[in-house]
């Protein structure tokens, strides 16, 4: 059998699996293994909250604080990325979280993780573009143009992520295949700029010291720049640490939200998961290490608090061809990073809404005939992530939000797959964990609520009333309009069956636009 005729029979076995699930195939399926993997990657990319988040460990526990919270917050990423990845090979769906909460949980659980899951993805868009803006200006303006930015402030920012966010927004507009050619070449940069930075510091050491990379030093207060508030308890110090790891490796949920577009869903996305934590553990454990070994005094680098990174780059001992790759290359992985970040949100929104979970749904889960992208929930996602840097303009709150919002949303269908496994849930995929299911699940949601009481300590106390606002906004919504008004997607067999005539005029109509 030719590769064509297999890639054509594991196409109508994808599309099979869809209607199975009563949904249609109206987005262009058109993404391989690398690909799922790549904007998994891209949306963590080392290179954005590996970076531009670095002082929060740093300035917290010292470098102790970074590559040993870097280690232990990876582990974790994992330990959930494995459960979710079991989910994912059982459910192959563009809504991803939300649909596995609503057949693992219920109706109400599903819609819940939606609306939590929303919030933490527009929080990843929002941060890394505030992130991207923040480097743009240190790096390219600053240090390759010497250009003062210092005055800028929030009307300058707010005008360079909308303009940021547009272009993403219309990248992703014009189809999965460009998007696709931008997340592979993203992942590949990532590989490669992490390889350069990595070289280009430790070059500039003047000496390894590699016992510094397990020595904890408190930071917090003055003495780290101001970026943590001050505390004697170094292990709470080591503990809002994590915030560094935990942020960078997020979004990996972006390789399940593409499921619908990737080949041979049920292997390849838990692949796409999986891969993607453990190569930015990898590299990002070895790039942050470079990092902490080219400093030449660490009090006085812990004292710069934010500029820490900036101003170790710029004074490294290379030539200025490679700071100058650097600096682009830093940037442009972040501009992508949330380019990716916007697939994958807009992916979520079109799901949810395509089941009625949404006001205005009609319009948030139209796909393109032309583009067969989902162009409603593209801008919706564009609009909704420039407003969140409108209400809270500090990277640092974003950068928290982001970690703490979608890691419940990670662990709430693994919380109702704990409670389903042998029970309800007894359909699995190709990828099983076994014996270890229910116990990885159990750490994984004990280890969200860890990461709950790190992200809203000070600094980063406005998530509290973000929060707050959310489970009151979350209750007034459930009870007053969703329980009656949402019907959920459907579950049960005969919902199901009587999708089978909407199914056929939908995947019909997006055929008949492309000329397929």
């Amino acid at each position: 059998m030719s590769n064509n005729q297999d890639e054509a029979r594991i196409l109508a076995e994808d599309t099979a699996t869809l209607h199975k699930m009563g949904y249609a195939q109206e987005l262009s399926r058109r993404m391989h293994g690398f690909s799922n993997f790549a904007i998994a990657f891209s949306i963590i990319c080392i290179l954005a909250g590996g970076i531009t988040s670095f002082q929060a460990a740093f300035s917290a526990a010292g470098p102790g604080g970074v590559f040993v919270g870097w280690i232990v917050g990876s582990i974790f990423s994992m330990v959930i990325a494995l459960s979710m990845a079991q989910i994912a090979s059982a459910y192959p769906t563009a809504g991803a979280l939300y649909h596995w909460s609503s057949i693992l949980g219920g109706r109400g659980w599903g819609w819940a993780t939606a609306f939590v899951n929303l919030l933490g993805l527009i929080f990843v868009v929002a941060s890394v573009n505030v992130g991207a803006y923040d480097l743009f200006t240190s790096l390219i303006l600053g240090n390759m143009f010497h250009i003062d930015t210092s005055h800028w402030g929030f009307w300058q920012q707010t005008i360079a992520v909308i303009l940021i966010t547009a272009s993403q927004g219309a990248f992703n507009h014009m189809g999965i295949r460009t998007t696709t050619r931008l997340t592979d070449f993203s992942g590949y940069l990532i590989f490669f700029i992490a390889i350069v930075l990595t070289i280009a510091m430790l070059v500039g050491a003047q000496h390894y010291d590699f016992s510094r990379l397990f020595t904890f030093i408190n930071y917090s207060g003055k003495a780290g720049g101001g970026v943590v508030p001050h505390s004697g308890n170094l292990f709470y110090l080591f503990m809002l640490g994590l915030l560094l790891p935990l942020y960078t490796i997020t979004g990996f949920d972006g390789a399940a939200h593409t499921s619908e577009e990737t080949v041979n869903a049920r292997r390849t996305v838990p692949r796409g998961i999986i891969n993607s934590v453990f190569w930015s553990f990898a590299f990002g454990l070895v790039m942050e290490a470079s990092i902490l070994l080219a400093m030449p005094d660490l009090g006085k680098a812990a004292a710069q608090g934010g500029n820490v990174f900036f101003n170790l780059l710029a004074g490294l001992p290379v030539i200025l061809p490679v700071k100058y790759l650097l600096y682009v290359g830093i940037v442009v992985a972040n501009y992508l990073c949330a380019l990716a970040g916007v697939t994958s949100t807009s992916r979520m929104i079109f799901a949810f809404a395509r089941d009625g979970g949404l006001p205005g749904h009609a319009i948030w889960r139209r796909v393109s005939p032309t583009h067969r992208t989902p162009v409603g929930a593209i801008w919706l996602t564009a609009v909704l992530s420039v407003a969140a840097t409108l209400y809270s303009p500090a990277f640092a709150a974003l950068a928290a939000g982001c970690a703490m919002f979608l890691y419940i949303s990670y662990a709430m269908p693994v919380a109702a797959g704990l409670l389903a496994e042998g029970k309800t849930w007894t359909e699995f995929g190709p990828f099983r964990l076994g014996a270890l299911s229910k116990p990885l699940a159990v750490i994984s949601i004990i280890g969200v609520f860890v990461l709950i009481y790190i992200g809203i300590q000070p600094p980063n106390n406005i998530l509290i009333t973000y929060g707050l606002g959310l489970i009151v906004l979350m209750l007034v919504l459930w009870f007053g309009v969703a329980r009656v008004r949402f019907p959920g997607p459907p579950i049960s067999r005969e919902a199901i069956a009587s999708r089978a005539a909407e199914i056929a005029a939908e995947e019909r109509a997006v055929h008949e636009g492309t000329g397929g």
